[in-house]
């Protein structure tokens, strides 16, 4: 969602238990669902834990699907995506997307923005789980620096991309909110 700046501090958040659980799961669950790194080639040098997925093929209809992750992730995840919900947003919408995103080190998304509509309807949440460093993300042709324990609110609409020069991953829980006021305009 164009948001009007690049980049929205939502502040503190507890995001310790949801780190724990995300750190300790084991590495084969985060091969399991590739649908991302498939579909969008930015996202090829990345790796998901899927909780929430939209089908977009029956966008505006929002049909959102557990995944894998489900299980996984949203005993934790829920109660601190609805606390923020709680406190920036308007309520009576739909999480529509949700998921860990892992940044392998070394890796790159390239530059771009999130062109399906269902990203202009959305407010995407980051809360960053790991970083170090040598991790610079780009919006709009500005560095910003994620800290552990924050949430952001990006502006996908414009151009943004992700480099991680560490030695470690990067890892992101994101979620995309769709107000009740843009799904019934979608």
């Amino acid at each position: 969602m164009d948001i009007g700046i690049p980049l929205r501090d939502l502040g503190q958040v507890d995001s310790s238990a949801l780190r724990d659980v995300i750190l300790s799961v084991d590495e084969q669950y985060w091969l399991e669902n590739s649908y991302r790194q498939k579909a969008f080639d930015v996202h090829a040098q990345t790796q998901s834990l899927m909780m929430l997925f939209v089908d977009t093929e029956r966008w505006p209809d929002i049909e959102v699907s557990r995944e894998s992750g489900w299980d996984l992730l949203a005993e934790t995840a829920m109660p601190l995506m609805e606390s923020i919900l709680r406190e920036f947003y308007p309520p009576g919408g739909t999480i529509i997307r949700a998921m860990a995103a892992k940044l392998v080190s070394g890796g790159l998304i390239t530059p771009h923005f999130d062109k399906h509509p269902s990203f202009h309807a959305g407010h995407r949440i980051h809360i960053p789980i790991t970083t170090n460093p040598r991790v610079r993300f780009m919006i709009d042709g500005k560095p910003y620096r994620f800290e552990v324990g924050k949430a952001y609110e990006i502006n996908n609409q414009k151009q943004h991309s992700v480099m991680n020069k560490g030695k470690d991953d990067r890892i992101t829980f994101i979620f995309d909110y769709v107000p009740a006021d843009h799904i019934q305009a979608a």
